[in-house]
C-alpha cells in the first residue's frame, strides 16, 4: 500500500480503563491523561462499509493503544483508501497468509512490515471476504506522549507519528497487532470523542508508482502533524 518510508495546549481529562491481562485477569484501573474529552469506542455500525468513505470517515477520529498498563492515543489527520481493484492495494492480488485480515470485516487492523525496519497499520473495509483498506498515514498525539517520545527516540510532537512508519512506531503497533478487532475492547482499538470531526481534504495518494492519479488520500487541512509535501498538506 505505502512504497515510500514516512513514517495545543488543551485541558488535560483523565480517561481510565480496564484491560484483561495474558493470563485473562483483569488488571487495575489504566490511566492516561491527555487532552481528550469523553472518549468512547467506535462501533462497527459506524464505520462506512465503503473503502473511499471510511478513509474520509476516520479524519477526526482517534486510535487508542492500551499496552502493558499504559495507554497512548492520537487523533487521526491522515489517511489514504485502498478499495476494491485498486493495484496498488495489497488486496489487489487476492488473499494470503500474509493479507488476510484485509479480507475481515471491516474495522479489523491490517499490520504489515516494511523496508524491513517498520511496521503500518491499516483498518480493514467492506463487507467480509471482500478486500480493501484504508492506512492510517499520521495522527496528532494526545496520550501518552513522554512515551511515543521514548518510542521514537525524538522529542519533537510534531515529527512524532507524521507517517505511517512514526506511527505504528510512537503507538507500539507490530505484526502482534494484526487481525485485531478495533471495534471491540482490546490493547488497540478506534474511538471518538466530543470534539466535532473536521470536513477532510482529498488529493492523490503519497509514494505511489500504480494508481497514483487516484484522489484517495485524506487528510486534516492546516495541521502541523500530516505528512507529505507542502503541497499535499495545503
Amino acid at each position: 500500500m505505502v512504497t515510500t518510508r514516512d513514517a495545543k495546549d488543551a485541558p488535560f481529562s483523565f480517561v481510565a480503563a480496564r484491560i484483561r491481562g495474558d493470563d485473562g485477569r483483569m488488571n487495575a484501573p489504566l490511566i492516561g491523561a491527555g487532552p481528550v474529552g469523553r472518549l468512547r469506542r467506535l462501533r462497527r455500525s459506524e464505520l462506512p462499509e465503503d473503502t473511499v468513505d471510511l478513509a474520509r470517515f476516520l479524519v477526526g477520529k482517534l486510535l487508542v493503544r492500551d499496552r502493558r498498563g499504559v495507554r497512548t492515543s492520537g487523533r487521526i489527520v491522515e489517511t489514504e483508501a485502498y478499495p476494491v481493484g485498486d493495484e496498488a492495494g495489497h488486496a489487489f492480488i487476492g488473499m494470503t497468509a500474509r493479507n488476510r485480515s484485509l479480507f475481515l470485516t471491516r474495522g479489523h487492523a491490517y499490520v504489515y512490515f516494511i523496508y524491513g525496519s517498520s511496521y503500518c497499520c491499516n483498518v480493514s473495509s467492506e463487507r467480509r471476504g471482500i478486500g480493501g483498506g484504508v492506512l492510517l498515514r499520521a495522527l496528532e498525539p494526545l496520550e501518552g506522549v513522554s512515551v511515543m517520545q521514548r518510542r521514537r527516540g525524538t522529542a519533537g510532537l510534531a515529527e512524532l507519528a507524521k507517517g505511517p512508519g512514526r506511527l505504528a512506531a510512537a503507538m507500539a503497533i507490530d505484526r502482534r497487532c494484526d487481525g485485531i478487532d478495533l471495534c471491540a475492547a482490546g490493547p488497540l482499538w478506534l474511538g471518538a470523542d466530543e470534539r466535532r470531526a473536521p470536513r477532510p481534504s482529498r488529493s492523490v495518494r503519497i509514494g505511489l508508482t500504480k494508481e497514483a492519479h487516484r484522489r484517495l488520500r485524506f487528510y486534516e487541512r492546516g495541521s502541523a502533524y500530516v505528512s507529505g509535501p507542502r503541497e499535499l498538506r495545503r
